[in-house]
């Protein structure tokens, strides 16, 4: 039996599901300018840092926000120049927050986002369709949190993070005419982000921020097999229903910010962000299934899959700026660099990712408590040479994307 007839796939999928990669729509104002942190006029900055929540001017503060993600990945074979493309539906994350100051030097929070997910579909029956056909990857984080006032410039936050993952994943399993589905909507884990935020000038907001990894627990998920008969079920000790059981423990990678926003006049700010992203915890991924003897290289164990994976620490570089055209208007524009968590050699089309220029830019309109913010932004990947030995997958693949946002908030007193 052939590795690749689920593991491989299975374990990019998986992995994807578990944070892949890292989804920058957290709030429309922020990603108007580049998606820089350090910003405290209202409930968005508590997926940032806790601890700006206590530099909001107002003691109660709700915002709300949607995306529209839209990305098309490309894949050309060198030997045969045969060329595919994705055929992505829209992708929509969404943010809310709300945070209220019961006391002077107290805030609390929460704040639900959704920090990582998409679709990817590639054709039925292009060449990788061994490693993906279509994959739907959501989760989300649920963060309650606090922040102290320690001083008139300076804050501190924490929030406890329940995170929720769902995937739903379709692969060709050609060694018998079939296909397998890979599901689990189950997944859950918990972890931790605290931050100091501080304000020496009024000119000047400074942002630091940390937020754990998170190990997402799958323990019951499903893996479904079609085939045209069910003479390869015993093979693969399935059930009468051509299903199997397994479980994984998939961690989310920890991320560093250090963010400063600073006022060059009363009508002009600039912002700048760094992110470190951990990804280095992505040096093997276990996955236990049930019966099926999906690992035959395991003597021990053949139902114990072991994969490495040589993913590599990333940062990510942010500048952004904000005009006030008139008491009610803000224009914004922004721009970052995103570096890639893998090597050409690890590439996956389950997870596609590039270092990636991104610009971004949008307006803000003011009216008395309330605010409605626009903001767009298009991405330009850099192609890349693929050449990953160990899924036998070799060739170009290009990608691009744009992503546009609009956000609510409503500061009433």
């Amino acid at each position: 039996m052939k590795k690749i007839l689920v593991s491989t796939a299975l374990l990019a999928g998986v992995l994807s599901y578990a944070g892949g990669f890292r989804v920058s729509l957290q709030g429309v104002k922020q990603l108007a300018m580049a998606h820089t942190s350090a910003h405290a006029e209202d409930a968005s900055v508590t997926f940032f840092n806790p601890a700006g929540m206590s530099f909001i001017p107002t003691r109660l503060s709700v915002v709300a926000g949607g995306f529209g993600a839209s990305n098309k990945v490309t894949f050309q074979n060198l030997n045969t120049l045969q060329s595919t493309e994705t055929d992505n539906p829209i992708g929509t994350p969404f943010y809310a927050a709300i945070t209220y100051k019961p006391i002077e030097n107290l805030s609390v929070g929460l704040s639900v986002t959704t920090p990582f997910g998409s679709t990817i579909q590639w054709p039925d029956n292009w060449e990788g369709k061994e490693m993906v056909q279509k994959m739907e990857l959501k989760s989300f984080y649920f963060q309650p949190m606090v922040s102290v006032k320690l001083a008139p410039w300076l804050a501190f936050g924490a929030s406890y993070i329940y995170a929720k993952g769902k995937v739903d994943w379709d692969k060709a399993v050609t060694q018998f005419n079939g296909q397998v589905n890979i599901n689990d909507d189950n997944a859950s884990g918990h972890g931790y982000g605290f931050g100091f935020y501080f304000r020496p000038d009024p000119k000047l907001d400074v942002s630091i921020a940390y937020r754990s990894a998170i190990d997402m627990k799958a323990k019951n998920g499903t893996a479904t097999f079609k085939f045209p008969s069910k003479t390869p079920y015993a093979l693969l000790n399935l059930d009468a229903a051509g299903q199997d059981k397994f479980s994984a423990t998939l961690p989310l990678v920890e991320e560093y910010t250090i963010g400063l926003t600073y006022k060059v006049t009363p009508k002009w700010l600039i912002s700048a962000d760094f992110n470190y992203h951990g990804w280095e915890r992505y040096s093997k991924l276990t996955l236990d299934f049930e019966k099926a003897p999906l690992a035959p290289n395991n003597p021990g164990d053949p139902t114990v899959l072991v994969n490495p994976k040589n993913f590599r620490n990333s940062k990510t570089f942010r500048l952004g700026t904000q005009y006030a055209f008139t008491d009610m208007i803000y224009g914004r524009l922004g721009a970052y660099y995103d570096e890639s968590p893998y090597s050409d050699d690890n590439f996956i089309p389950e997870t596609p990712s590039y270092d990636t220029y991104v610009i971004t830019g949008g307006v803000g309109f003011k009216l008395k408590q309330f605010g409605i913010d626009l903001a767009g932004g298009y991405a330009m990947p850099q192609y890349r040479d693929v050449t990953n030995a160990s899924l036998g997958f070799y060739g170009q693949s290009k990608a691009t994307a744009f992503y546009f946002g609009l956000g609510l908030s409503y500061n009433p007193f």
